[in-house]
């Protein structure tokens, strides 16, 4: 299917009164704000709750005030206890990898801009893709709601490990009705994934415009397309994983609790279930979830790239088999987050292959990205700063993963800081500078307004040296053997690494600090900042052909027609160096 004419069924009336404008709104661009602001609110509050955990880590015994007004029992006097460290762990990992880096970089940008630059006037269903948000919504509200029950949080970590999260209460607190949350919490997100990716995959195929073929598409057009196929299959997975979580916990069933169990001295009703078995459903979604995360950041890196370089890629076309290629290879590796559960050694070694195979087209991004940039006038900006931290970041994650890879290493490193900083830095920071670097670009087209350059390059360099600064130290944590989620180091041999924490910690609380240096800056320019122009980076793709802010149907009820990809830069002539999607103006060359 090379090009196809967007049909009129998919247009819908303009939206009337203030609920149907901003609130149950069928605009794909007011959706996609939507999960944009719920990625916001999601980011701050695991935020502050890596602020409660680093803090507590390098004083264990300091009272954090008010924290007990949450949770008496969590945090009597406001010293946090073990168990609620591991809660506030949870729900940390929880709302990160769910709530921020797949809604803002894939949901959120995607729902605003994937239409707008094949050239449609919605998404192919647009009352599935309200439903998708409020879904996603109530899960997070459903999650939240985990704080504020007697109960609260539970302690099995973001990964909800069995038979400790299929066996309710008796296992620890946080493991009734806390877990019974998350449990649902993650059951209704992976409902509103699947009807947004089954949305973006029909626009994507259904409504481009006249000439825009599929390699006419933009490369983050491209990047949200194969986020879709890929999360189609994943949370399709998860979702009935979680239901049988569930019926393990309210049900009497024993899908992952196996037969003679004993906890806390009470021998489990329970027969013939299998642990690994939710470990082979949850990272079978779980490392694609990874490119669910960094896909759609890697093309908003590659649009940012190419219009502050003003020359195109070396290729776009090898970009794109690549990340495709890297979402077909991403469903081969779930083995090697198992390669400690008692693997049979000839399977880590299948699990291991691909694992260092999915490496080639990483690899091949990069060097893509870097030979683009020889001989580049870049243009600097907070954009295309945070595309280039982007690259730096996943550069320097990325490296550890070979050693992760290897299973007789892996064995040794999983349970440290090791796994922690390489996580961290290749799928949570790099996804996160991508989803900065989106911001700077797109703010004007999404408001009409310029962000602050000051405040952004001040905001730059802040995170950059700061991540560095927090999760490169990890690395040397986890080789020396520093064990991962433990609530405090008094009484055992890593005391004397007590001065890194420190570091780490301080490190931390900055970092975080100026991120408000980011909220401010985002606030006060949606009101007061800068008027801007339709097309203020002289950008090609055709969200730059239309208004700043877009009018609700886009492109005023016209049908553009594509005549070149979007990467015509570097070109000489009258006009300047680019050429718009829809200008029949003729490349020079």
């Amino acid at each position: 299917m090379e090009q196809t004419q967007p049909q009129s069924v998919h247009v819908h009336a303009p939206p009337e009164g203030f609920l149907w404008k901003y609130v149950f709104s069928l605009d794909h661009k007011v959706i996609g704000k939507q999960y944009y602001g719920l990625a916001l609110i999601a980011v701050f509050t695991g935020m502050i709750l890596s602020w409660l955990m680093r803090f507590h880590l390098v004083w264990p015994n300091a009272k954090i005030v008010g924290l007990d007004l949450i949770s008496k029992s969590g945090a009597p006097g406001g010293v946090i206890t073990p168990e609620y460290y591991l809660s506030l762990l949870t729900m940390h990992g929880t709302l990160m990898v769910f709530f921020v880096l797949t809604n803002a970089p894939f949901a959120g940008f995607g729902n605003y801009f994937l239409p707008i630059q094949i050239g449609a006037e919605d998404m192919a269903f647009p009352r599935f893709n309200m439903m998708s948000f409020w879904t996603t919504a109530a899960a997070f509200l459903v999650l939240v709601l985990a704080f504020f029950i007697p109960d609260g949080p539970p302690i099995s970590g973001w990964t909800a490990y069995a038979p400790l999260s299929a066996v309710g209460s008796d296992a620890g607190p946080g493991l009734g009705w806390g877990q019974n949350l998350w449990a649902i919490s993650i059951g209704l997100f992976c409902i509103g994934q699947l009807l947004g990716s089954l949305n973006f995959i029909a626009t994507t195929l259904d409504l481009r415009t006249k000439g825009m073929t599929l390699m006419r598409m933009p490369i983050c057009t491209w990047a949200w397309f194969i986020t879709s196929c890929i999360g189609l299959l994943a949370f399709a997975v998860l979702l009935p994983a979680c239901l049988l979580l569930i019926l393990d916990r309210m049900a009497g069933t024993s899908f992952f609790i196996p037969s003679g169990l004993v906890i806390s001295d009470r021998l489990q009703n329970h027969a013939g279930g299998s642990p690994l078995l939710w470990q082979h459903l949850f990272w079978f979604f779980g490392h694609p979830e990874v490119y669910i995360a960094i896909l759609p950041a890697m093309g908003i890196v590659s649009h940012v790239l190419v219009t502050s370089m003003r020359k195109p890629l070396l290729s776009a076309k090898v970009i794109i088999y690549s990340m495709i290629s890297i979402g077909f290879l991403s469903y081969m590796v779930w083995g090697h987050h198992m390669f400690v559960s008692g693997m049979n050694p000839f399977s880590s070694l299948l699990f291991s292959f691909p694992t260092l195979t999915i490496t080639i087209p990483a690899t091949i991004l990069t060097l893509i990205w870097l030979g683009s940039l020889y001989g580049a006038n870049i243009r600097i900006t907070a954009a295309s700063l945070f595309a280039l931290g982007f690259v730096s970041m996943f550069v320097s994650g990325g490296v550890t993963g070979f050693f992760l890879a290897q299973p007789s290493i892996d064995i040794y490193l999983h349970a440290t800081y090791f796994v922690v900083g390489h996580f961290h830095m290749v799928m949570g920071v790099a996804a996160i500078f991508g989803i900065l670097s989106g911001t700077y670009f797109w703010f004007p087209k999404m408001t009409g307004r310029m962000m602050n350059e000051t405040l952004g390059q001040l905001h730059f360099w802040f995170t950059f040296i700061g991540t560095y600064c927090i999760f490169m130290p990890f690395h040397y944590l986890g080789l020396v053997g520093n064990v991962r989620r433990y609530a405090s180091f008094i009484d055992d041999f890593m005391p004397a690494l007590m001065p890194v924490h420190r570091f780490v910690t301080i490190a931390a609380l900055i970092t975080g600090a100026a991120q408000f240096i980011f909220l401010y800056n985002l606030i006060h320019s949606r009101f007061f900042g800068k008027p801007a122009t339709d097309n203020p980076w002289d950008g090609t793709s055709l969200e730059w052909s239309i208004p700043s802010p877009p009018p609700w149907n886009n492109f005023g009820g016209k049908h553009p027609v594509v005549y070149h990809d979007a990467h015509q830069y570097g070109v000489k002539g009258e006009k300047g160096d680019f050429i718009m999607q829809d200008s029949p103006e003729t490349a020079a060359g």
